[in-house]
């Protein structure tokens, strides 16, 4: 970055120029909800880019993921009843994470990367007044990611998972994670042929989990 330029205060600038009149026809016209099908296009495009390896797309990829959250910021500060800026959005970001992480801003410790991410989300859950571990997992998430945030906040807590030990059973023959990927892609061609649809039973599946859970919560 060439000496004395502020690339992230330009950004903004740029954004504003295209929102504001006489600007970009296409991008004054966007709303939060029309940007949301490019919000999770570009997520998805920047951990293609991680998973390939590329550091040169990956930058790129974070810069268009960045533009999102610029652009978001731009359309919240013009809304008359509460308006809200990218500074706004820094604040709240910077604010949470010295509140999130007390271990290093004030005088608690944590010796390991599991007790900060435990205490992580009991702040989490004090703050947002959340009665089960379950609560605020995005009922959007791809099902085998919202199993394994389930699976990964109920850690901890006696939930039996149905037919886990025969599961153990066939992966201790696996060697190694690609073979673990290569199960799960015939266990959807097996389920297509008969006529099951993979991301909706695996959606289904991780709802019951989740009522589990929170009936485990309450025992």
């Amino acid at each position: 970055m060439p000496q004395g330029r502020d690339s992230l205060r330009e950004l903004v600038q740029v954004m504003d120029r295209l929102r504001s009149p006489g600007g970009c026809p296409w991008d004054a016209r966007q709303t939060h909800q029309s940007l949301v099908e490019y919000l999770i296009e570009e997520a998805y495009e920047t951990v293609e880019a991680i998973e390939s390896g590329d550091r040169g797309d990956l930058r790129e990829e974070l810069g268009d993921l960045l533009l999102q959250v610029v652009f978001h910021a731009r359309i919240a500060q013009e809304d008359a009843d509460d308006p809200w800026d990218i500074d706004d959005v820094a604040d709240g970001i910077v604010r949470k994470l010295v509140t999130r992480h007390p271990h290093v801003f004030a005088d608690t410790s944590a010796e390991t990367a599991e007790e900060v991410e435990a205490r992580w989300h009991e702040l989490k859950a004090a703050e947002k007044g959340r009665a089960s571990v379950t609560d605020g997992i995005p009922v959007s998430l791809p099902a085998l990611l919202t199993a394994a945030k389930l699976l990964a906040r109920s850690d901890g807590i006696e939930v039996p998972v149905p037919g886990e030990q025969e599961a153990f059973q066939i992966l201790r023959d696996l060697p190694a994670e690609a073979a673990y990927g290569d199960l799960l892609l015939a266990l959807v061609a097996a389920g297509r042929a008969r006529g099951w649809d993979a991301e909706a039973a695996a959606r289904d599946a991780a709802r019951r989990h989740r009522d589990r859970i929170r009936e485990a919560e309450t025992r």
